[in-house]
């Protein structure tokens, strides 16, 4: 194996400093700017820790006063030092600032704490109300992968609105990448709200969902077209979602000007663009099922239900 003293690596190191100055965007050499990933993913499993108390700890905490304000302690300075790296790294205070801001805005998050638990105990509720294969709220707060994703979501939106930069997505991202969903930080989710089984689901920045909202694996709530690319940052490019609507596997709903009215019912595979009046049901229309047999090809066409009230 090559020494790093010989002809080829030195040169090849000579080459990648190079490729450094040419695009200095890519590195992140500095390490008072840097977001440590690996702390926020523990800031992830404590907030967990601290919303669903016991629930996750190797020990069960014996003392609860003295573990919830260890826990606070803990997370107030692991948030802070990250929070002022994000400042910093994003320029928006100059640096004598920083650190009282990052002060602020970490204490500002964790007095959300009560209310975003009152708020995660309704999404626990409609998984239990919304799933008959759920046997326990014990069950879908250890297992159930979109109460994983809500709830960090739930977490990441507040420091969202509190202009905390990058650390929102970070904390989503880790949660798709653990589950499969994709909730930015910017999307407002109201209470009471499930995904079920949650894979492939796409919830984009400017999406508002409503309460009692119930939504299948597979379903995408995007923006029309990004071709406006930075020009369109800030502008309201995914649908609105009201109360009560149940939205199907695999169903699309695109635009921000599209509205789903309250008491809809998107059915699987549904390809939206426009807005849904209330208290409708809309489906694809039905497909013509084929049956092949030994000695013929026979077809079959599915019976139109008439639960479906309105087609695309």
């Amino acid at each position: 194996m090559a020494e790093y003293g010989e002809l080829p690596l030195r040169g090849l190191v000579a080459d990648i400093l190079r490729s450094y100055e040419a695009e200095p965007d890519i590195i992140k050499l500095d390490d008072g700017v840097r977001i440590d990933p690996d702390a926020i993913r523990r800031l992830i499993d404590g907030l967990r820790n601290l919303v669903f108390a016991g629930f996750y700890e190797k020990r069960q905490p014996s003392a609860v006063e003295y573990y919830i304000g260890e826990l606070l302690e803990k997370l107030s300075r692991l948030l802070q030092e990250q929070v002022a790296r994000a400042l910093r790294q994003a320029g928006r205070h100059a640096a004598g600032e920083v650190a009282e801001a990052a002060r602020q805005k970490a204490m500002a998050f964790l007095a959300r704490i009560p209310w975003l638990r009152s708020v995660v105990a309704t999404d626990v509720e409609a998984a239990l109300d919304g799933d008959p294969a759920a046997a326990s709220k014990d069950e879908i707060i250890l297992s159930y992968p979109g109460l994983y994703a809500v709830t960090v979501s739930r977490l990441a939106h507040e420091l969202y609105l509190l202009e905390v930069p990058l650390i929102p997505r970070m904390m989503t991202e880790h949660a798709h990448g653990i589950t499969g969903i994709d909730i930015h930080p910017g999307a407002s989710l109201g209470h009471h709200f499930f995904i079920d089984h949650g894979t492939g689901v796409v919830i984009g920045e400017t999406t508002e969902i409503g309460d009692f909202v119930k939504i299948y694996q597979g379903v995408t709530l995007g923006a029309l077209s990004t071709r406006g690319g930075r020009l369109l940052a800030g502008v309201k490019r995914h649908p609105t979602i009201r109360d009560h609507v149940t939205i199907y596997s695999g169903a699309s709903i695109f635009g921000g000007s599209t509205v789903i009215g309250e008491g809809v019912v998107i059915g699987s595979n549904a390809f939206i663009t426009k807005s849904v009046p209330e208290k409708t049901r809309v489906s694809v229309r039905n497909p013509e099922l084929q049956f092949k047999s030994d000695d013929k090809l026979k077809s079959v066409e599915l019976e139109q239900d008439e639960f479906w009230s309105y087609e695309i």
